[in-house]
């Protein structure tokens, strides 16, 4: 970790246009799937919409503090800070219950090296504590003492190295599914169009992984690194990977799938529990 002399909220001027543009792409995206999960009753995708309320509220936060340059305020900095820290991690905890309903759209439980319901409650609460402890982190780079920061840069970084890992072992649970569906298919598994949206969960799982590798360079290098002097990296490395994820479950929409559960007859929402756990988590940020 570096250990700059002076601490410094932005080590360069803001733009307050970038941040707007990413306010406006973000809410357009999100209000789009916010409207196609209503319309296919696809609560477990609650997590993904409150991130993509994160991004929004972050970004309109990070144009605001931009628009005080540069007599920065702490305020919108700690919001827009936590918030565009937080958002992936909600992605993450829908892209974990959508796995769980391919399953239980192919019958593929037998495919799976761990047990549809057991996958959804461990990797959501790896999701739960990757939440909390970059939560943390990103609280205690907001203050003006350089130890208690450099604990909240270690902190962060701690958190998304949870993160990493818990997606490491989640994509390799998909791939080893996916293979053995792929030699040995279900009766069912001709009838749906799981191939798809797996391959929209590797996208998605891809884009959040390259992501949060880059936050923890960001955070590595601390509050004077290449990284942080640099505005163009969060653009490039967060808020455009991250305007991909929900524009392609918007193209690619999870929901399809509880209609197809429902015409087999097995629509239970075995991920309720998760969900309210991040609905919860969502409402205590502030």
């Amino acid at each position: 970790m570096s250990s700059p002399e002076t601490f410094k909220l932005y080590r360069y001027s803001p733009s307050t246009a970038a941040a707007g543009v990413a306010t406006a792409l973000f809410a357009i995206v999100t209000a789009l799937h916010g409207f196609k999960m209503y319309r296919s009753r696809g609560w477990f995708l609650i997590p993904l919409f409150v991130g993509g309320l994160f991004e929004i509220i972050g970004y309109a936060a990070r144009a605001y503090s931009a628009s005080q340059t540069p007599n920065w305020t702490l305020g919108p900095y700690i919001l827009q800070s936590l918030l565009l820290l937080v958002a992936p991690v909600l992605f993450a905890g829908s892209i974990y219950m959508i796995l769980g309903r391919i399953i239980l759209m192919t019958d593929g439980e037998s495919h799976a090296i761990v047990r549809r319901k057991w996958l959804t409650k461990v990797f959501v609460a790896c999701d739960v504590l990757a939440f909390v402890v970059q939560s943390g982190g990103a609280s205690l780079q907001a203050s003006h003492s350089i130890a208690t920061m450099n604990t909240g840069e270690k902190i962060a970084v701690t958190g998304l190295f949870i993160q990493i890992i818990a997606f490491s072992l989640f994509v390799a649970v998909a791939v080893v599914f996916h293979a053995r569906m792929v030699k040995v298919p279900t009766s069912r598994s001709s009838e749906v169009p799981w191939k798809k949206h797996l391959l929209a969960l590797y996208i998605s799982s891809g884009l959040i992984m390259v992501r949060s590798i880059f936050r923890v360079i960001e955070f590595i290098q601390g509050n004077a690194g290449y990284v942080f002097t640099h505005e163009w990296f969060l653009y490039v490395f967060d808020a455009l990977l991250m305007l991909g994820v929900l524009g392609l479950f918007c193209w690619v929409h999870p929901g399809e799938i509880r209609g197809y559960l429902e015409r087999k007859g097995n629509s239970q929402e075995e991920d309720s529990v998760p969900m309210q756990v991040h609905q919860r988590l969502g409402s205590d940020v502030n």
